[in-house]
């Protein structure tokens, strides 16, 4: 089981945030069919989700989501998480691996390359997205997200990611740890964990050699007295929100003429969803059902607007083609 705990040390100074995501990152790379640089690119960005999703959010509906786009051939790897302990994501390009690096370590940074970091924050239904972004520092995740919490949100922060491949290919480890130092925290108590994290190393290889609260109570937090918040640890899963309707509403985008396309030529359509891969097939009588209650532009054939759908297109918005968008009343 995959699972994250909470807790403080330094009497409350340091907020503390891991999760052991093994079970989950493996189940992600094997449904994209990941390749290891690829899946280590994607198995970093998930934990971070999940780990932010306890730092950034308040609201048990609210979701974080983190965008890494960058220029290298991964294309880009997104996440959504939230305080359910449930998250998605998927890598633009998994196919993609690279030579090892010199020191023997999957190369994530070179995959994914110079580009930003961009941290969303949901409140729906209550409130607007709120979203910030930083350049890159490195691509290799960890120390973007640390850059972001210090930039961004003002908080002083380490971060820990990891993901570990056996000789099989298979994840043999994966988690994350964030350590945070809070307002009034000793200047004492933050000398010990910075030299209690410069000598832990890498995470995975902890990982290896104990249990993730063992290593958070007598590495990472040695001499500082971790309290844990979580007596019993909280489940984190890879889980979708794809299902039946919003595939054949994905298919709503489509012209009429390409849809009857679809019937004509393959008896209906296959929907895969991008963020968990799932395939779904739509008959085509469901497809021929999405031809009511649609608008589109006269000119280019954009939707703008479907029948029991949040508004695609605003009253007086331009159009792709550059006509401006005429709904009915």
């Amino acid at each position: 089981m995959s699972y994250l705990i909470r807790g403080l040390a330094a009497d409350g100074g340091v907020r503390v945030v891991a999760a052991d995501t093994t079970e989950l990152v493996r189940g992600a790379v094997a449904r994209h069919g990941a390749t290891p640089t690829a899946g280590a690119a994607l198995g970093r960005t998930l934990t971070a989700g999940l780990l932010l999703s306890h730092v950034l959010l308040k609201d048990h509906r609210d979701r974080v989501t983190i965008r890494i786009r960058g220029e290298g051939p991964l294309g880009g790897v997104i996440a959504d998480a939230g305080l359910d302990g449930s998250v998605r994501g998927y890598v633009q390009n998994p196919d993609v691996d690279l030579p090892l690096r010199d020191d023997g370590k999957l190369d994530v940074g070179a995959a994914v390359g110079k580009g930003e970091i961009l941290v969303i924050r949901s409140h729906a239904p209550y409130g607007d997205p709120y979203s910030s972004s930083i350049d890159l520092v490195s691509g290799e995740i960890a120390e973007d997200v640390a850059t972001f919490l210090a930039r961004s949100e003002q908080i002083a922060s380490a971060v820990l990611l990891g993901v570990y491949y056996g000789a099989d290919g298979e994840v043999e480890q994966a988690g994350g740890v964030i350590l945070q130092a809070l307002p009034g925290a000793d200047e004492a108590a933050l000398a010990v964990l910075e030299a209690n994290v410069r000598d832990f190393g890498a995470l995975t290889n902890g990982m290896r050699r104990a249990p993730l609260l063992q290593l958070v109570e007598e590495e990472l937090t040695w001499g500082l007295g971790f309290e844990n918040l979580t007596d019993e640890p909280l489940s984190v899963r890879f889980a979708c929100r794809c299902s039946d309707e919003k595939a054949l509403e994905a298919l709503a985008y489509f012209t009429p003429e390409e849809r009857a396309d679809m019937i004509a030529e393959d008896g209906g359509a296959e929907v895969v969803c991008h963020w968990c891969g799932e395939k779904r097939w739509v008959e085509p009588d469901a497809i021929r059902s999405l031809t009511a209650g649609e608008v589109r532009c006269p000119d280019c054939g954009t939707l703008w607007y479907r029948d029991g759908q949040t508004r695609i297109m605003r009253e007086g918005e331009l159009c792709s083609c550059g006509r401006p968008v005429d709904l009915p009343n």
